[in-house]
Order: C-alpha cells, then sequence, then structure tokens
C-alpha cells in the first residue's frame, strides 16, 4: 500500500538521523503532506508523539553505546542532539528510569524501544458517513490560541480553551456571529511551521469583526466531511483516528495542505445523540 510504503520511508529517514538533525519537514515531504499533518497523522497512528518517538528512540540507541563501549556522556550528549550532559541525563533518565552513570551496572533494567514499522488493520466495523465537497474560501471570526504541536497535549488543552470560552461568554457572541456556512461554531486548527498552529473557535460570517476578536480567511480547498454522533470531545477525537487509520489510508486521498475544520451546530455536546462534523482537506492521489 503507498501510503503505508511512504510512511514507513519517514520512519527510515528518522532512524538513518537519530545521531544528528531530524528535520521534521524532509520526514514530511517523504511521506507526501505537510509537517502539521504528518506529526498529526504520527500521532493518532502510533498513539505518541512523533518527538517522543525519536527521543525514546535516541535513549535506547544510547543505552546501548553505553553498555557495549567506553563513550562518555557528553560525547553521547552531543551525538545525540542535547545541549549538555545535563539535559541528555535527564532525558536518559525519564526513559529509563536511571541515570546514564548506572546504565552500565550488572543487572540493572533499561528499556528498548524498537523501531516502529506501521503494519495497520483496517477494521471498518462501524460505518462512517462522508461526503467530498469543494469549497471556496470563506472568513471566520472568533477566538484565537496558539498552540505548541503536541497532539497528546492539544487533547487536553483544546478542550480547555473551549472550556475557557463558554466561561466567559464569547462563545454566545461566536456563535451569533454565524450567518455563513458553515453554520455553527467551529473550531479551526491551522497549519503553520510543523512545530506549532493557531486555533480558532470562530463562525463563518460577514459580520464586522468585534474588537476582542480575530478574522481568518480559510483557503479554497476540497473536503472530506465525516459526520460524528456522540457527546464531545471524545466522540470527535476517537472519530479523527479512525479517519486517519481506518479511511485515509484505502480512500485514494491524501492530506491537502489546508486547516482542520471542526463543525459544531448548536445543541447539547454532551448528549448521546449530537451531531457535528469534521472536515478533512483533501487531494487525490
Amino acid at each position: 500500500m503507498e501510503w503505508l510504503d511512504r510512511l514507513n520511508q519517514s520512519i527510515s529517514y528518522i532512524e538513518d538521523n537519530l545521531a544528528g538533525e531530524i528535520d521534521f519537514e524532509q520526514a514530511a515531504k517523504i511521506a507526501c503532506c505537510s509537517s502539521f499533518h504528518f506529526q498529526r497523522m504520527f500521532s493518532y497512528i502510533a498513539n505518541v508523539s512523533l518527538a517522543e518517538y525519536i527521543r525514546r528512540r535516541r535513549m535506547t540507541q544510547a543505552a546501548f553505546e553505553l553498555q557495549n563501549s567506553d563513550i562518555r556522556v557528553i560525547d553521547l550528549a552531543l551525538k545525540y542532539g542535547y545541549d549538555s550532559p545535563t539535559s541528555f541525563s535527564r532525558a536518559f533518565q525519564n526513559v529509563h528510569g536511571v541515570p546514564p552513570s548506572a546504565a552500565k551496572s550488572e543487572g540493572v533494567i533499561l528499556k528498548a524501544h524498537p523501531r516502529m514499522t506501521f503494519l495497520i488493520s483496517i477494521k471498518g466495523e462501524v460505518e462512517m458517513n462522508y461526503r467530498i465537497e469543494k469549497k471556496e474560501a470563506f472568513r471566520v471570526v472568533g477566538a484565537k490560541r496558539h498552540f505548541d504541536l503536541d497532539v497528546e497535549k492539544n487533547f487536553v488543552q483544546v478542550p480547555k480553551f473551549w472550556g475557557e470560552t463558554f466561561q466567559n461568554g464569547m462563545i454566545v457572541e461566536i456563535g451569533q456571529l454565524s450567518n455563513k456556512e458553515p453554520l455553527g461554531v467551529l473550531g479551526i486548527s491551522t497549519c503553520m511551521n510543523g512545530k506549532d498552529f493557531d486555533y480558532y473557535i470562530a463562525s463563518a460570517t460577514d459580520k464586522p469583526k468585534p474588537e476582542n476578536m480575530h478574522e481568518y480567511i480559510v483557503p479554497t480547498a476540497t473536503w472530506a466531511i465525516f459526520e460524528c454522533i456522540g457527546p464531545m470531545p471524545a466522540a470527535i477525537q476517537e472519530l479523527q483516528k479512525r479517519i486517519i487509520t481506518e479511511w485515509l489510508p484505502t480512500s485514494g486521498y491524501e492530506y491537502a495542505d489546508a486547516p482542520d475544520i471542526e463543525v459544531y451546530p448548536e445543541g447539547d455536546t454532551s448528549s448521546l445523540n449530537y451531531k457535528c462534523e469534521v472536515w478533512l482537506p483533501v487531494t487525490k492521489k
């Protein structure tokens, strides 16, 4: 499968550069997507962030070298891209539970994190309802927050951002702006440099921008639009994982360089029957 081959080629690039600089943009280029989407896709499939995977692999290799050579900790730190032996030792202990100085001791327990290979089993026992639509560029207005790209943390931080907009009443103001398709309140993850992104809680609108809000132009794109049913945020997080691991590999589409969008119509978001949508930017392979 071409999609899996490209992902595994990206892993090969990462493995070949564990002792050196790993360019996330280059890894994403091999996978034929943006750095933003590559890192999100990796995290959904692997259940660990790309940065954490690289850290674990480097510390695995470092442990092997400590046990099988006379290399110094300071040289290992430089080899694996750490600014100082202190920062390297901290990372080593976080992975192995012991400092590098203990790695040579007989009987010490270390952890080995093997190289990852993607072999996805496409289950598909639960249907996904979707449609493909091309949309012209549209303007949104709302609240904005900047995030580092760490999918595991984002699963906590983004819902917290939503909670704050409810608590301070801004969500009502944003909802009142909605007068263009897609109707409702939108969650928009903008692609930036692969290290961070802006997240908007906004509405599509032609109304003037209030002073306390921001505006953004969603570019013209083709979208795979998926129906999501269930309480937020768990239902939409689970659907996003299924889209990446079940739908995308066999769809004939791949990620396009455009934002990810969630569309939340009015309703009780805690209800088992609440319906919303996930918009995935796609292009034909």
